[in-house]
């Protein structure tokens, strides 16, 4: 219970697989909003994904607990929730809420209703200031993010309450604060968020409106100045088209000035920030922050050797193309088929399918395959996991991975997916390189790398010959096996990419 008599405090809750804290990335609400029980009020960003927190109680916003970019502790107060005034008895209000929610507040599952995936976010009505320079074009087209209502009107507390970090390679103009609140129907949210940034940051009234977020996110990748361009949509909109004509003309002189602002830009405390001598500061948080720890203790608790193959992966390749010719309905990739490989290799060698309890000293076998498979996104390198990936066929692996991989890039697993892994694939080929001697994924024991598949000379029955040639290496704990298992279990991949039809005999 709050200090202040009939509020509550939602504080930030257990996260689960080891994680204490978690980073503000965007509030949804702001102080004055009414909320509702299982309402999305803050988006967080823990070592493992970006999730919404839903709130369990229902009532009018008094204060956030923290600014974006902030990083807050589980179990301290993450937002207060005081009663309608209409509301005649407020603690009864709570435990009507608390019944109709779990009150208990799992990360990306909400407190009892909907699904388990991650919301997705709204559109938002984005009005940038058009007076002075900005310090970028990501902080004039995210300056000011403003909704409210006419009975709500959104307040600040403090210095200022920020909708979201600055876009990294972006930075946060000084006197520009940003208000966020749920989306509310244009007129009102539009003359609100006016006035609202007229007063706040000098602005003018008429400021452009950007409401699509491929505008904004377009306008950030081609460093366009969305606070210099005119909208033609109703009301002033800035529309895709307006944005077209604007990177067609990339010498124009809001791209000037922009250049310009760069080198006076104050360093942002979240986000890329360009320093008075040029250099650029990365916060070493979030999941890049994870990626460097658990990269360093990898490095400096497990022995591992890396040994490494060139094979022929033209059978590989053309076992693909019949079996999508077969059903292209459902198609198959060939990342699928180098996993349904490991897991054939893993069967005849499960000595690599195990992790070292260094406390215990002891090796640990895993009875399933909890198959890891190395991600490139935006936020950096994930693993997501296939649990039980034995259990699938060769045609369910295909749309696991595709699956997995694509919520992966959008940010969207839960973090119970991305952990748990006892064998990883690594398939860096996809970044046009041939080897590669990867990092093993702790605590795993092994991780079987592929690079790209390209055309070389090759000896076919004595005669030289084009074919499609792939390497492929395997990164092995030496705690828990010697070169005789690594080697044979390297050597079944090989002869499984060379002759797929030897994954017969092992189904």
């Amino acid at each position: 219970m709050s200090a202040v008599l009939g509020t509550r405090d939602f504080l930030l809750p257990d996260l689960g697989e080891g994680l204490s804290e978690a980073e503000i990335v965007e509030w949804r609400v702001a102080v004055g909003d009414v909320v509702t029980v299982d309402q999305s009020v803050v988006e967080v960003e823990t070592a493992k994904a970006v999730v919404d927190v839903p709130c369990p109680y229902a009532g009018r916003v008094v204060a956030l607990h923290g600014a974006a970019g902030e990083v807050r502790p589980v179990g301290q107060p993450l937002i207060t929730i005081a009663p309608l005034d209409d509301a005649p008895d407020p603690h009864a209000t709570y435990r009507e809420e608390e019944r109709a929610g779990s009150g208990n507040v799992l990360i990306g599952y909400g407190t009892g209703h909907g699904g388990t995936g991650r919301r997705r976010r709204r559109p938002r009505l984005a009005l940038a200031p058009e007076p002075g320079p900005p310090a970028s074009a990501d902080a004039a087209s995210d300056a000011a993010v403003v909704t409210g209502s006419a009975s709500s009107p959104v307040a600040v507390t403090g210095s200022s309450v920020s909708a979201g970090p600055a876009p990294a390679g972006s930075s946060v103009p000084a006197g520009a604060p940003a208000l966020a609140g749920p989306p509310v129907p244009g007129g009102v949210a539009a003359s609100a968020g006016r006035a609202a940034v007229a007063e706040q940051a000098g602005g003018s009234a008429a400021a452009p409106l950007v409401i699509s977020p491929i505008v904004r996110r377009l306008a950030k990748e081609h460093g366009i100045d969305l606070a210099s361009l005119r909208g033609t949509g109703p009301g002033g909109v800035i529309r895709r088209a307006d944005l077209d004509a604007a990177v067609a003309a990339p010498t124009t002189a809001a791209s000037a000035a922009r250049l310009a602002a760069v080198p006076d830009a104050p360093a942002a405390h979240v986000g890329l920030a360009p320093t008075g001598d040029g250099d650029t500061v990365i916060p070493l948080t979030g999941i890049r922050k994870v990626i460097a720890d658990k990269l360093s203790r990898s490095r400096r608790e497990i022995p591992e050797v890396t040994i490494w193959v060139d094979v022929d992966a033209t059978g590989l390749l053309e076992t693909r193309a019949a079996i999508n010719a077969a059903t292209p309905e459902a198609p198959v990739s060939i990342l699928a088929l180098l996993a349904r490989i490991c897991l054939s290799g893993l069967r005849k060698f499960p000595q690599l399918n195990a992790h070292v309890d260094t406390e215990g000293q002891r090796i640990m076998q895993s009875a399933g395959v909890h198959l890891g498979i190395a991600a490139q996104t935006d936020r950096g390198l994930v693993v997501p996991v296939l649990r039980d990936a034995q259990r699938l066929t060769t045609r369910e692996l295909a749309a696991a991975l595709a699956e997995t991989t694509a919520a992966a890039r959008a940010g969207t697993l839960p973090p119970a997916r991305l952990t748990g892994g006892t064998f990883t694939l690594n398939n860096y080929g996809v970044f046009g390189v041939d080897g590669s001697t990867p990092i093993i994924n702790h605590p795993e024991a092994a991780l079987l790398g592929v690079g790209r598949i390209v055309d070389k000379p090759w000896v076919v029955d004595g005669q030289l010959a084009v074919r499609k040639v792939t390497q492929i290496s395997l990164t092995f704990d030496h705690r828990v096996c010697d070169g005789g298992v690594a080697g044979g279990f390297l050597r079944h991949v090989a002869d499984c990419v060379e002759q797929p039809a030897l994954l017969v005999a092992n189904v």
